[in-house]
């Protein structure tokens, strides 16, 4: 089939990252993913990203701080047009270098955020951050970008999304993403100390349907988790529809995860951008529905949810082509179920936090 326009480049400039955090959805293997598009190559990839029709550029790792190069990135994704959006843990940058990045056309800042509450937070991302963390966001509206916070939601700090809402408040948010765990990469490694209960996800919902009525301010998202909604949502948007990713090496993939399908994925270090996003087979693999088995092949709802997350459905049920595990009909939903049997029972365990800086 013919590939559809993408609108929206998520550049993975680096895997490397001073936090260690447990839900991290980056490979487990991360350290030998390496780095390999230098800022030149980066913006030749924007300006080809932009011939395709893409409008959006999402620097994300990782870090992208960590790299020395990052203004040089920012102002090649401007000169092409994008919309230049930073993905940051906030360290290492500070108020020089973010005020640097706006001035080479950095339009908009994503700041991840683990808690409310300093040790809870520094606990979760293995460093201690949570301060630096809000003086950066501070910086941030000073210099007048917008700012998301993005808190990455488990069994561990929910009760206080009444809070975590006041705090976006407080530090003045545009936008505030209560990404509830999507349980990959290291996220999957720590399931078990992850997943919550639905008693607790509907006391959360409960409180950002209180804050939505309060204010208009901060946009308020927050998605049922896949493990508790028992339908598949559409990964990014629908395997290789919308979104393309183009990992630290140069890898182009339409999705974060998908690197450890087994599949043939094309370099953009080593072909045109539009090659890579047309014609590997690995981006093809998926498109469509002519891939899709039963249950999904006649599902009503094929068209709106494109059979779910393939990168789940590989890692639960051990075949990328089947229904994901998430979805009630499909064959491998067991091995949802009894992971969020365990949560309900209140089984637990000490998560592992990721791999340090490499």
């Amino acid at each position: 089939m013919s590939a559809p326009r993408p609108y929206n480049l998520i550049a993975e400039l680096t895997y490397r990252c001073p936090l260690r955090c447990a839900y991290c959805s980056n490979p487990l293997d991360w350290q030998r993913v390496r780095d390999g598009l230098d800022a030149p190559a980066w913006s030749r990839v924007f300006r080809e990203a932009a011939e395709l029709g893409v409008l959006h550029a999402g620097l994300t790792g990782g870090e992208p701080g960590v790299r020395s190069d990052l203004r040089e990135i920012v102002a090649g994704a401007a000169a092409a047009g994008l919309y230049v959006h930073l993905v940051t843990a906030g360290v290492p940058l500070d108020r020089a270098a973010l005020a640097t990045l706006r001035d080479a056309g950095l339009c908009s800042v994503q700041l991840s955020l683990q808690d409310v509450r300093a040790g809870d937070g520094d606990a979760v991302a293995g460093a201690e951050v949570h301060e630096r963390k809000l003086a950066f966001a501070a910086w941030v509206r000073e210099l007048e970008l917008p700012l998301t916070l993005n808190v990455v939601l488990h069994r561990h700090n929910l009760e206080r999304v009444g809070a975590v809402v006041a705090l976006a408040r407080d530090l003045d948010a545009h936008r505030l993403e209560l990404a509830n765990v999507q349980l990959h990469g290291w996220a999957l490694a720590n399931r078990a100390a992850l997943l919550p209960t639905r008693s607790q996800l509907d006391a959360a919902a409960a409180a950002v349907r209180t804050a939505r009525a309060e204010a208009p301010r901060p946009e308020i998202v927050f998605v049922l988790p896949d493990y508790h909604a028992d339908r598949p949502k559409a990964c990014m948007g629908g395997w290789g529809r919308k979104n393309l990713v183009v990992a630290p090496d140069g890898t182009v993939l339409p999705c974060h995860g998908a690197a450890a399908l087994p599949l043939e994925f094309w370099s953009a270090a080593e072909r045109p951008l539009a090659d890579c996003w047309t014609r590997a087979p690995g981006m093809n693999a998926y498109r469509g529905e002519a891939w899709m088995r039963e249950p999904c092949r006649d599902c009503p709802e094929r068209e709106r949810d494109f059979g779910g997350c393939r990168c789940q459905a590989f890692a639960l049920a051990g075949d990328a082509a089947e229904a994901d595990p998430a979805c009630a009909l499909a064959p491998a939903h067991a091995a949802v179920v009894t992971a969020r049997e365990a949560a309900e029972r209140g089984e637990s365990a000490q998560w592992v936090l990721r791999g340090r800086h490499g």
